[in-house]
């Protein structure tokens, strides 16, 4: 697993790590569970974007019927 370096206010990293001993965990699991959660928050957004999308496909579709030109006649080629 690919390390990263971060440059963060002191003050921060004491109170995160209270908080990772409060939690019995660490402060780098925090910070891994928390960009995990952002990764997983993207992928349901991205997933809803994607039904409302097809669902607003699916509403205003229309079937014109069978292609009864070619692409050439569409040009005017």
């Amino acid at each position: 697993m690919p390390n990263i370096t971060l440059r963060v206010d002191e003050e921060i990293i004491k109170k995160v790590r209270k908080i990772a001993i409060d939690r019995n965990t660490t402060m780098t699991a925090m910070i891994r569970e928390f960009l995990q959660s952002e990764v997983e928050k993207m992928e349901i957004r991205k997933e809803l974007a994607i039904k409302e999308l097809e669902e607003t496909f699916q509403q205003f579709s229309r079937d014109f019927g069978p292609r009864t030109w070619t692409r050439e006649e569409l040009h005017g080629r």
